[in-house]
């Protein structure tokens, strides 16, 4: 797959790159730019993040780097056999337990909630940093939504993190994540409330908690080159100016 030429490799992350000492230069070389793509490409373009993640897994498997890019490809395109299996082999090679969180969402996307819920229970749980065992409580609330245990969910959710003032990189998606539980349970004003809340933290724009509370409170966005296309309309018609913001309210 084709590189652009200022993809050097050097972009990768240290640890990465001491990981990839182990191979012969012009191999490292080559291996870190298409590392480099597959997290340049993930959000935007996840298909082609996971061929580039091939080329790496092909060139380099026994980089424990190259599986975990290859597991978060597959990942981001649903593949969730193939991530599962890149993961294991991640963790097989380093030892780490950071990988476990996403590796039980995996089980989620196969249709197995209670084997993620197992997982949420395990010892490796208690070895997560903060941030990792936040993001076990999110995985097992949503696998309680998985098997329609909504108000088991929203007991999962709630813990000292949701209840803090302080706004951590996980604050935004607890807080969104506990709204979106309430108002599945039917809590709506509840949920309006902490969709809010989530709004404030959210200060990275990661997830559309601004929509969602501008949906209960009955807000409706109108798209502005349909509202220039009513404009036109109204003016050939012979109609007053202005008479298009009620065309468009109506989207």
């Amino acid at each position: 797959m084709p590189i652009p030429e200022e993809v050097t490799g050097d972009e990768i992350d240290k640890d990465v790159r001491q990981e990839l000492q182990s191979l012969p230069k012009t191999l490292a070389e080559d291996v870190a730019r298409n590392l480099v793509m597959v997290a340049r490409l993930l959000d935007e373009d996840p298909e082609a993040a996971y061929g580039y993640s091939r080329v790496a897994l092909r060139l380099a498997s026994r980089v424990a780097a190259v599986r975990e890019a290859a597991g978060f490809a597959a990942y981001a395109t649903q593949k969730y056999s193939e991530a599962l299996a890149e993961f294991r082999a991640a963790r097989r090679m380093t030892g780490s337990v950071e990988l476990w969180p996403v590796m039980a969402d995996c089980e989620r996307g196969l249709g197995r909630p209670e084997k993620a819920l197992d997982m949420a229970g395990a010892p490796e749980v208690h070895k997560l940093d903060k941030a990792g065992q936040v993001e076990m409580r999110l995985v097992a609330a949503g696998a309680r939504r998985d098997m329609g245990q909504l108000d088991a969910s929203i007991v999962t959710l709630q813990s000292p993190e949701l209840a803090s003032n302080s706004v951590q990189p996980w604050t935004a998606r607890l807080r969104y994540a506990y709204a979106d539980a309430l108002l599945a349970a039917g809590r709506e004003q509840e949920a309006r409330e902490w969709f809010a809340k989530a709004v404030e933290s959210d200060r990275d724009g990661s997830t559309d908690a601004s929509d969602r509370l501008a949906e209960l409170d009955g807000v409706e966005f109108v798209d502005a080159l349909d509202e220039r296309d009513g404009e036109g309309e109204t003016e050939s018609d012979g109609g007053v100016e202005g008479s298009s913001a009620e065309d468009g309210d109506k989207d």
